[in-house]
């Protein structure tokens, strides 16, 4: 059997599988998943400290790739961390990054990140003296790269200044496309790498859920405004359009959402995220828009948005 053509473009994060805010989530399902991402092609997973009150997220992933630990790239994060109520706070003392990044890379068994970011800023925590227990541990070996994650342009340039940045991540789709440009032009400049998430918006531009869909107790998307009024109207006009013209070009909704990513400019990667292995297996087949692809795609959502 060939081995699968390396996908770099698209990202496994594995925040779903920690069961918190996804709901029904089985470390069964969890560890297929995994598999199937790498039966698929898929070579770099995201992870963190706190995706999972137990660390499950790095421990499916340690179990997954155990035998070919150094066929792939892991991106690790810390700086958040929960309580023992199940609390998800901010810590982003140089020792709590420090200890939380030892005991991650135990959890996957592998002796480096390929990249190891800040999760968030943590506002009692000047940033560069997070950005700096960070660029410690690359000097110790235990990452190869750094950078950092859920920051606006002036919090990205005060990393950046105290010790570099070779990544960040920050969220882009095709209903929010405004989010993060500002920060995704600095890094384009600095040609430091951008990895996206909130691709798929929480799975809304999967095309699977309906206008009348009712959310289950617990589920926390209904918090967020693009679930909501008009919003979701909006959003549901897009998907309504994009369907006929992801047949036409043999591809799924998500995968024409997860392609208008890629042809972003600055962008480097897309995470997505799935529980379940057929969720990847879709996602994983997506590649960035030809020209006249993307002019199509980019009609109905400026039309629509």
């Amino acid at each position: 059997m060939s081995s699968p053509t390396p996908n770099r473009h698209v990202v496994l994060g594995l925040w779903p599988i920690a069961g918190i805010t996804t709901l029904g989530v089985t470390e069964s399902d969890a560890l297929q998943t995994i598999r199937c991402a790498i039966d698929a092609g898929i070579t770099r997973f995201d992870t963190a400290f706190a995706y999972g009150y137990d660390g499950r997220s790095d421990r499916m992933l340690g179990d997954a790739i155990a035998s070919r630990r150094d066929e792939f790239d892991v991106i690790g994060k810390v700086g958040q961390r929960w309580t023992s109520d199940h609390q998800r706070v901010l810590d982003g003392r140089p020792e709590t990054l420090i200890a939380d990044a030892e005991t991650s890379l135990r959890r996957i068994g592998i002796e480096q990140f390929d990249t190891l970011m800040l999760h968030a800023p943590d506002p009692k925590v000047p940033i560069q003296i997070s950005a700096n227990a960070i660029a410690e541990l690359t000097r110790r070996g235990l990452s190869r790269r750094i950078g950092v994650c859920n920051v606006d342009v002036e919090h990205y340039q005060r990393f950046r200044d105290a010790v570099g940045c070779d990544a960040v991540q920050c969220p882009l789709n095709m209903l929010q496309s405004d989010a993060s440009a500002s920060l995704i032009r600095q890094c384009e400049q600095d040609r430091c790498d951008v990895f996206t998430f909130w691709t798929l918006m929480k799975g809304l531009l999967a095309g699977k859920i309906s206008r009348e869909h009712t959310f289950a107790d617990g589920d926390s998307r209904p918090g967020y405004a693009v679930f909501q009024g008009q919003q979701r109207e909006n959003a549901h006009k897009v998907l309504d359009e994009l369907a006929p013209l992801a047949c036409k070009r043999g591809r799924t909704i998500a995968q024409l959402a997860i392609g208008w990513v890629l042809s972003q400019p600055g962008v480097t990667a897309a995470l997505v995220g799935a529980h379940k292995p057929e969720q990847i297996a879709e996602t994983a087949a997506a590649t960035p828009l030809d020209e006249d692809l993307l002019s199509e795609v980019d009609s109905i959502v400026y039309r629509n948005t």
